[in-house]
């Protein structure tokens, strides 16, 4: 099978792999979608955070079960699934908590461990999510969404609230459908005026600046440190804040009006118990996943294509196909 390894930032290289043997509790998966995230492209860049190198990357994985491991039940071969690619120790604190998004020993898929950007993979049975309905595609945007649906549910913003969202990459797509899915009303704001032409046309307020507005409920998914020290200035009193977007840098604040407002200031990391949630409301029209996807590369291509992902002035999401030259 064809497998791309990011020996180094900003190089790639292509291998013929044997096809893994499963082994007990995994099955064997063809790769037929990957979704392309900030984190794969900033680890291209030398900027992700918790990374190491030589590493496949991969973590948004659309696929199809070819092989499972004798006497392991939940999913069949045939079956289409997302892949939920958090490795976690269930017996770690965080676990136990109900909260294996942040595991002291959690290990994600391409980014600590070799990831999916290879014709075939094993994975645990308990991290397959199967959809009967899903196409590759939309089975590869779940990750994404669970990113957004956890930010969300960690903000706890009731039925009828505004919230400001900052930055209009993926994840705050992801995270202005789930304001929705709510019952509040979600203001986006982003720079780019491609990007803010593209949340308009779905029907979302979107704003190059929140100027002198403010707000309860604020997530800032940019990943930039300027945007996330400057988001506390878009908080009303009492407000919560919670950054999404991961820089490598420190965050500071000023700590006299952080306790005026008497802010709450949360983290969200991952996702947790969210996939089936996030196929159902899929499958049930209730997320659309259609505009999303605007840009589209093979994996035979991606060493050649990967570096000019980021001059796409328009791009909102890409997805390399695995077709069965890859295999």
């Amino acid at each position: 099978m064809r497998q791309i390894l990011l020996n180094q930032p900003g190089e790639f290289s292509t291998s013929e792999q044997p096809r893994p043997v499963v082994g007990e509790g995994e099955a064997l998966v063809r790769i037929h979608r990957i979704g392309v995230c900030g984190t794969d492209l900033h680890a291209f860049a030398g900027r992700q955070p918790f990374f190491t190198y030589p590493r496949v990357l991969g973590h948004e994985l659309g696929v199809e079960v070819v092989e499972v491991a004798p006497n392991n039940l939940g999913v069949a071969v045939g079956d289409h699934c997302a892949v939920e690619p958090y490795l976690n120790n269930p017996s770690s604190h965080a676990s136990r908590l109900g909260r294996p998004n942040c595991c002291e020993e959690l290990k994600v898929l391409g980014v600590h461990v070799d990831g999916g950007m290879r014709g075939f993979l094993n994975v645990p049975i308990r991290l397959l999510h199967k959809s009967e309905k899903l196409s590759f595609e939309q089975l590869a945007l779940v990750e994404t969404l669970g990113i957004g649906e956890h930010a969300v549910e960690r903000s706890a913003i009731p039925a009828g609230e505004t919230a400001l969202v900052i930055g209009a990459g993926p994840i705050g797509l992801a995270i202005a459908q789930f304001v929705q899915a709510a019952g509040a009303t979600p203001v986006v704001a982003d720079l780019s005026a491609p990007r803010r032409g593209f949340v308009a046309d779905l029907g979302i307020e979107a704003i190059e600046s929140p100027g002198d507005q403010l707000f309860d409920f604020v997530f800032d998914a940019t990943g930039s440190k300027a945007s996330m020290e400057k988001s506390f200035d878009y908080c009303a009193h009492g407000a919560n804040l919670v950054f999404v977007g991961l820089v490598q840098d420190t965050i500071s604040f000023h700590d006299p009006s952080f306790h005026r407002k008497e802010l709450t200031l949360k983290s969200s990391r991952n996702s947790a118990h969210a996939f089936p949630k996030i196929i159902r409301m899929i499958e049930e029209g209730r997320i659309d996943t259609n505009p999303w996807v605007n840009h589209r590369l093979t994996l035979r291509n991606t060493p050649t294509e990967f570096a000019g992902l980021r001059a796409i002035p328009d791009l909102v999401k890409a997805v390399i196909e695995v077709d069965e030259g890859d295999l």
